[in-house]
């Protein structure tokens, strides 16, 4: 009996990666009004022009259908089957895989399925997911699959930062007044995903500003606790993550992969935004 792996679209691990470990997935969905779009099928180029015409769509988990499906196919097969999802927080994402799981032990009596909460969204669940995958492929059982993903979680971090704060206003995430005087003097948040939610780690004057303190960070946690991979993350500033992967392999001589962060997290922040996730080689969290 191999294990498999199944996570959500907000892992945004690309597609490459996936296919090499055979990590299935399912999709959040987005929807403006009447018309409801999954995440996968829409690219940030289309969306956040659809977003400023349309106005700010409603974010959904995948569909029972859908999560269903992919785990009843699993289980006929024999396989046993780890499923890691993005913070029982942020999406109602965990809370209905555990009620598809119970409907598929209804019928398969005997199938082993574990579901995680991962307690965070993009690389930050991505590595959780790379790392159970990495475990299942050598061979491992679900029991050990489902701890080599939580200690990962106690591991890993994510810190971002917005190009400015309409979008954090827009999606109720700042006050109204607070992102105008934000804006107007120029402060912006480094903000980071602890206990499931989005938290600001600081405030910092000017983006440019905020980078360098994010790197600082990074750097801060390599120092205490070693480093085991990195990514940078962006929404629509390609060349700017570019200059951030730069910055970081002239200090710790790793080349991060650039990554984009989809738009079911992306309304949020908005365009402009550019983050990094990386997980250290001894837990920073208990």
């Amino acid at each position: 009996m191999a294990v498999q792996i199944l996570t959500d679209s907000t892992s945004y691990l690309p597609e490459a990666t996936r296919k090499e470990f055979n990590i299935r997935s399912v999709s959040l969905n987005l929807t403006f009004g009447t018309d409801s779009i999954r995440e996968v099928d829409i690219d940030n180029q289309t969306f956040y022009p659809m977003m400023s015409a349309k106005g700010i769509p409603i974010s959904s988990q995948p569909s029972i259908g859908e999560l269903y499906q992919e785990m009843k196919s699993v289980v006929e097969t024999g396989d046993s089957l780890c499923c890691i999802f993005l913070s029982a927080e942020m999406s109602g994402t965990f809370s209905t895989g555990q009620i598809v799981k119970a409907m598929v032990l209804e019928k398969h009596k005997d199938a082993q399925i574990e579901i995680i909460d991962s307690r965070s969204n993009c690389m930050q669940l991505g590595f959780a997911v790379l790392i159970a995958a990495r475990a299942a492929q050598a061979g491992e059982s679900l029991k050990q699959v489902k701890e080599a993903a939580l200690d990962n979680i106690r591991k890993s971090r994510f810190i971002f930062i917005p190009d400015n704060l309409e979008y954090l206003k827009k999606g109720g995430r700042i006050g109204g007044a607070s992102a105008l005087i934000g804006n107007l003097f120029k402060i912006i948040p480094i903000l980071t995903v602890e206990n499931g939610k989005t938290n600001i780690l600081m405030k910092v004057r000017t983006k440019g500003n905020a980078v360098l303190a994010m790197v600082e960070k990074m750097m801060q946690d390599i120092k205490e606790y070693g480093l085991g991979e990195i990514i940078v993350h962006h929404i629509n500033c390609q060349t700017e993550a570019r200059e951030l992967a730069r910055v970081i392999k002239e200090k710790i001589n790793i080349d991060p992969e650039v990554l984009d962060i989809g738009p079911v997290i992306g309304l949020h922040v908005g365009p402009g935004a550019i983050g990094i996730a990386y997980y250290t080689k001894i837990p920073m969290r208990s």
